[in-house]
């Protein structure tokens, strides 16, 4: 029987990856996908015609109720306001965060008895808060010290209890930092993991505003896009009451990421990454969680990244083919 997939957040850089991944894939837990709809603050282009797209509110009501109302059988939901401007603008943080969520999951429940979709959720690591464990097993309290990780622990919850109720058959991946994004930064606080080596690696100057010996849990774009398929098709009866899971990453201080970026880009490229401490970027960071166990993901069959190394490879393969589609700078 054929699928229909709703991506919400679509046109963001995961949201693009993850749709380009099924397009060339063609199916879903086995069975052919029959249309994918991108929906966003913006359109994005998209030259398959499996791919369908719109602009609008997620926190409009009936926004998302006409989404719904076309019966999706697996919805991907990565809309978000990211940590940085959920911090500082904590009624769009909500607005977007939370009220969205409600609005999706009621659209949800009110579709009727016989429709039930899987409902993919990207979470984050911030929902948990310090003093931490070393590293945080999958018992560890939800404890978030930021607006952002409050956001993202009561949709958590909501998922729990809507799927315990039978409206949704939903499932939450607490995804890692994802470095190295492509492109522009943007308003996260989490960005400069991404930009001191996307930035040297164009020849582009990166400040950063952390200590070396800052502590993080990343992952690749392409490991993510794999969380994302993975929470798809597997059986959530094996995860319980307890539908949100840790994603397996990689921890890794700032240092070893700037050795790793010198061993193999050379100390010029190094040369690029300008230390101008920030006393609010480092106060949101010592709050973030460091090294995590995330054995039941694991057990659960997600795959991690096998280093740093192959992270920063990964981005260099990625912008060599797309200059090589654009005829230009891949930046």
């Amino acid at each position: 029987m054929p699928m229909r997939i709703l991506v919400l957040g679509g046109a963001g850089m995961i949201g693009r990856r993850l749709i380009d991944a099924l397009v060339a894939d063609g199916t879903l837990s086995g069975r052919p996908i029959s249309a994918i709809h991108c929906f966003d603050v913006v359109e994005g282009g998209f030259a398959s015609p499996l791919v369908s797209t719109s602009a609008g509110d997620i926190a409009d009501a009936d926004t998302i109720t006409n989404l719904v109302e076309a019966r999706p059988d697996v919805i991907f939901h990565l809309a978000s306001v990211v940590s940085g401007e959920a911090e500082t603008d904590f009624e769009k943080g909500y607005r977007i965060n939370l009220v969205g969520m409600q609005n999706l999951l009621e659209a949800i429940r009110l579709a009727g008895d016989d429709y039930r979709p899987r409902l993919v959720f990207t979470s984050s690591i911030a929902v948990f808060g310090a003093p931490f464990e070393e590293p945080i097993r999958d018992t560890f309290l939800h404890a978030p010290l930021t607006s952002y990780g409050a956001q993202k622990a009561i949709c958590e919850l909501l998922i729990s209890d809507y799927s315990r109720k039978g409206f949704v058959d939903g499932i939450g991946i607490r995804l890692p930092t994802i470095v190295v994004r492509p492109g522009k930064p943007n308003k996260a606080a989490s960005g400069f993991f991404s930009g001191i080596i996307r930035e040297p690696l164009a020849g582009v100057e990166a400040v950063l505003p952390v200590g070396d010996d800052v502590r993080h849990w990343v992952a690749s774009p392409a490991a993510a896009v794999g969380f994302l398929l993975h929470a798809a098709t597997l059986d959530t009866a094996d995860l319980g009451d307890r539908r949100s899971l840790t994603m397996p990453g990689l921890s890794v201080t700032v240092g070893e990421m700037v050795d790793t970026l010198r061993r193999i880009a050379g100390d010029e490229t190094v040369a690029l990454i300008r230390r101008e401490p920030d006393a609010a970027i480092s106060r949101i960071v010592a709050g973030w969680p460091r090294d995590f166990s995330a054995e039941r993901a694991a057990n659960a069959g997600f795959k991690a990244d096998p280093d740093f190394a192959a992270i920063v490879q990964a981005h260099i393969a990625d912008e060599r083919a797309r200059k090589h589609e654009t005829g230009g700078n891949a930046t």
